[in-house]
């Protein structure tokens, strides 16, 4: 051995010199080549390389700045790196590299890079471990075929050192293992591990015609048993083109391919198969392929080979290290099935350096740290780097809080009365509480814990286990403080509480103040109430528990039925608006019937006067009737003309509905003459609106109210025909200096609704006036806030906001009412500002509903409909052009509307019904222009009478 042992030493070291002469006269060619180079460049060349230079120079010091500014610009420090790798400043580089790794995993490239200069860089030292520890960091951050493969190539160089083949073939066996299963790249590792392994081979056999010794043939046998087990173990395993590792196989091997490995050859190629439209799939996909690997993921889940699938979530991640579901899933999955320590806790590690902002990998990280034994300090610090991570949201920090306090709460031993375990989890349930209100609700504009569970976690914990009863009364009189009070369900948590560990009078205690309090379930407290005091209480406490019930019950009911009535109200008000605007659309109808029977009456009566002077003229016949000596001449006109002179008159009176419509339209108009102001002066008035149709004398009411403004001259509310009050009014002032002051009462509650005080103006003389005082186009220095809570205050928002920059206004949209939409509007100091309140903003949630935020650009109010509108004659339908005579009656189609549908292009129906027919002869009546034509009264006859 000891002999084979020093042939092998000396083949490798001619291998070594051989390699390393190679190298030489490689350099001594490139240095000619330079050489030669150098002697041909001009001195204009070199004057712009120097400009270059400076110019990189000055890049690379503004870069430098920046990342002293802000140190997680991953640009910032790619942009730096590729700059200094082009200058040629290695040291540089080397830490600007070092200073990238440090906070964010670096990509395949980026470490090939680094680690091909720092292989350059070394190649005179004596030792290479930086090289070797470069190369472990390099494969934690990804699995990554080609770093691997790199690694075992680069201790190839090292094998002639001390233990440097066992070194060599301990890399070779980790690559295998960490991506030999890689159906594309793997074929790589192993054809490298391969031919090191001839390599090695070649320096044992012995020259030709020399019979080796024992010991030679011993280190021959053992260096081919290397490489069959090889052969075997990578034809055992799916890979792509193993078809040619087989024939390969079959070539070397002089005894041929064993049975054995044959099978497994041929079970491995089925694999390959079933796996390779994956693979073809993934092959043809645009990065980033999330889809495509998860269905892959599916499938390697299904088949349940863990070294699989853990390999195909590695795949997955290299191309998807930003999606937390993706590192979420694996994590998952490697604590539920593989719970390898190192495997485990390594992916987690990686998950939160990719996705830092995800609250819960770092959960899942702290638990994953209890689960495997971690120490406490190795958990105290994951948790302190989880709260500067910087999450999204204010649960974020709740949970992970709850996370760490539950950990620290299973450290303790609650049987010793006091112990250190337990001071730590005291302090640190107080840090959490005071961490909530300063660090949380300063950023956020809210707690994040509006339930208070941290804080009702600790009463438990210390009623239970501390038996200190009176720190848990402390903490939950402390939550009912934060706005719980008026909720049940807090109040039966503390009465479950006191229950379970206090004593019957902090129950009875705790229920009477629940009774007083609770707003949203009082007779669920009231009955916990009677029915402690059935189990419980003395008469006298019965006694006071009914009264009590009783008075707050009846209180309760009333203000219940007050807010039914008010919503009554509003409905049988909005009917009768509904129905007001129903029967002034009828009246406006029936009086433009009576406008146009009048006008067709005085037509008829025109033609009959002509047609009366033609029959004179022509000296007809003339009827008598009275004295003789006044004769009037007579012709009736009836539906089908005019009768002769013994046919008798036909008479119709006006319809009564039309009468009816007369005169309530004077009477209206009479109301309407009596009602108006003697004087009119729009600038000592304004216009009051959106006032309780049921509000009571309003005259008297709104006098008291704008008194304050200055002398009233009149008062004039608006009534209905009925007499009903419609809401709003006109107030006239002696003097227009009181103006200003009415118009600040605009929005003030008259009986609960708000009042709208806005300035009175003749809109026949100023057409142009706009009630609407918001602007309508895009702005981009204000953003539209939707999905907000009805409870959400103008103060919370403005909390919200106000972290993204200086805010000018805060704007909540609220109906006529006064009740909130859950819109609102936002203005910033400038865009910039918006901009990135509308990246941070939208998505977040605010006290449960998760809101929607853009720029504002608000649409176009309507007002091109509104009477007196000027409408563009572009956007106007072209009126109908009839005759001189306009419509005629007989004009009227009587072709039911249902019928007038128009029908296929050529269904022609020869028998058919009525309305087939009809159907039929529609298709029929259509233009040259392709324009429907509407059916006459002929063709409808026509087409009923034909059978």
């Amino acid at each position: 051995m000891a002999a084979s042992s020093n042939a092998e030493q000396t083949q490798l070291q001619d291998m070594e010199e051989e390699d390393a002469g190679i190298e030489e006269r490689e350099m001594e060619s490139d240095e000619e080549e330079e050489v030669g180079m150098g002697a041909e460049n001009s001195d204009d060349d070199e004057d712009d390389s120097s400009e270059d230079e400076k110019e990189n120079e000055a890049e690379i010091q503004r870069l430098e700045e920046q990342l002293s500014i802000n140190a997680f610009d991953y640009n910032c420090h790619v942009d730096l790196i590729k700059l200094l790798k082009q200058e040629g400043e290695l040291i540089r580089l080397r830490k600007a590299r070092q200073k990238m790794s440090e906070l964010f995993p670096l990509t395949e490239e980026i470490w090939l890079d680094w680690l091909k200069d720092e292989i350059r860089l070394t190649e005179e030292e004596p030792n290479r471990e930086k090289v070797y520890e470069l190369f472990e960091r390099a494969t934690k951050d990804y699995i990554c075929p080609d770093i691997w493969l790199e690694y075992a190539q680069y201790s190839i160089g090292g094998m002639g050192s001390p233990g440097g083949i066992d070194k060599v073939r301990s890399i070779f066996e980790r690559a295998v293992t960490a991506v030999g299963l890689h159906m594309t790249k793997g074929q790589t590792v192993w054809e490298a591990y391969r031919e090191f392994e001839n390599a090695i081979l070649s320096t044992v056999q012995p020259p030709p015609g020399r019979i080796p010794s024992r010991e030679e043939q011993e280190l021959l046998n053992t260096q081919l048993e290397r490489i069959h087990t090889l052969f075997r173990r990578q034809l055992a395993v799916p890979l792509m083109d193993m078809e040619a590792t087989y024939a390969e196989y079959e070539e070397w091997s002089e005894q041929g391919v064993p049975e054995t490995v044959a099978h497994q050859y041929k079970k491995a190629l089925q694999e390959m198969e079933k796996r390779k439209s994956f693979e073809e799939s993934l092959f043809v996909a645009e990065p980033p392929k999330l889809a495509e690997y998860q269905a892959y993921i599916n499938f390697e889940l299904k088949e349940g080979d863990p070294a699989r699938i853990q390999i195909t979530f590695e795949r997955a991640l290299a191309e998807n290290c930003l999606v937390p579901d993706m590192w979420a899933k694996y994590t998952i999955y490697l604590d539920r099935q593989l719970k390898i320590k190192d495997l485990v806790l390594s992916s987690h590690e990686r998950a939160v350096r990719n996705c830092p902002w995800t609250m819960g990998l770092w959960k899942s990280y702290i638990l994953a740290l209890e689960r495997h034994g971690a120490d406490h300090q190795t958990v105290s610090d994951i948790f302190e780097k989880a709260l500067n991570a910087g999450f999204i949201q204010a649960t974020d920090y709740v949970e992970i809080w709850q996370a760490d306090l539950d950990y620290l709460r299973r450290r303790v031993d609650f049987s010793k009365e006091s112990s250190k375990e337990l001071e730590e989890l005291r302090a640190a349930f107080s840090r959490s509480l005071d961490y909530m209100k300063q660090d949380v609700e300063e950023r956020f504009g809210e707690s994040g814990d509006p339930s208070c569970i941290i804080m009702q976690i600790w009463a438990r914990i210390e009623a239970l286990h501390c038996k200190n009863m009176q720190k848990a009364r402390e903490l939950w009189d402390s939550i009912m403080t934060k706005g719980n009070a008026k909720y049940a369900n807090m109040w039966l948590e503390y009465y479950n509480l006191e229950r379970s560990y206090g004593d019957p009078v902090h129950c009875r205690k705790a229920l009477h103040r629940a009774v007083q309090c609770t707003s949203d379930y009082p007779e669920h407290v009231c009955e916990v109430l009677l029915t402690f005091e059935r189990v419980e209480g003395s008469l006298e406490d019965w006694d006071i528990a009914v009264q009590k019930t009783e008075t707050r019950l009846n209180r309760i009911n009333e203000q219940r039925a007050k807010a039914a009535e008010k919503e009554a109200n509003l409905a049988r008000q909005e009917e009768e608006r509904v129905e007001q605007r129903r029967k002034t659309k009828a009246d406006k109808k029936a009086q433009k019937k009576v406008q146009k029977g009048n006008r067709a009456g005085e037509k008829r009566k025109a033609d009959q006067d002509d047609y009366q002077n033609e029959w004179n003229e022509d000296s007809a016949p003339k009827r008598h009737r009275g004295n003789g000596d006044q004769n009037a001449e007579e012709y009736m006109e009836t539906e089908t003309g005019l009768l002769g002179r013994n046919a008798l008159p036909v008479f119709k009176p006006p319809p009564p509905e039309t009468k009816n419509v007369q005169q309530g339209a004077a009477a209206t108009a009479q109301r309407q003459s009596n009602d108006k102001p003697e004087l009119r002066n729009d600038d000592c008035s304004v216009f009051i609106s959106n006032l309780a149709y049921t509000l009571e004398e309003p005259e008297s009411k709104l006098r008291v109210l704008f008194e304050t403004c200055g002398p009233i001259k009149q008062i004039r509310p608006v009534f209905s025909n009925k007499g009903n009050f419609k809401g709003y009014c006109y107030i006239q002032f002696e003097s227009s200096v009181s103006v200003p002051g009415a118009l600040k009462l605009d929005r003030q509650e008259v009986e609960g609704r708000p009042m709208f005080v806005s300035p009175c103006v003749d809109k026949n003389k100023n057409p142009d006036f706009k009630v609407f005082k918001y602007n309508t186009s895009m702005e981009k220095h204000k953003i539209f806030i939707s999905g907000l809570p009805f409870s959400c205050t103008k103060e919370q928002l403005e909390e919200i906001c106000k972290s993204y920059g200086t805010i000018k206004e805060v704007r909540l949209v609220t109906y006529r009412s006064g009740k909130p939409k859950g819109l609102a509007y936002v203005e910033f100091a400038n865009e910039t500002q918006a901009s990135q309140a509308v990246l941070k903003m939208d998505g977040m949630e605010v006290e449960g509903n998760k809101i929607s935020v853009a720029i504002s650009n608000p649409p176009r109010r309507n007002m091109m409909d509104k009477p007196g509108s000027s409408r563009p004659m572009s956007d106007m339908m072209p009126r109908q052009v009839y005759g001189s005579r306009g419509r005629g009656r007989t004009q009227l189609s009587l072709l039911p509307r249902s019928l007038q549908r128009q029908s296929a292009p050529g269904n022609k129906v020869e028998n058919g019904t009525a309305n087939e027919r009809v159907q039929a002869m529609a298709s029929e009546s259509v233009s040259a222009a392709g324009e429907p034509k509407p059916l006459s009264n002929s063709d409808f006859a026509r087409m009923l009478l034909n059978k």
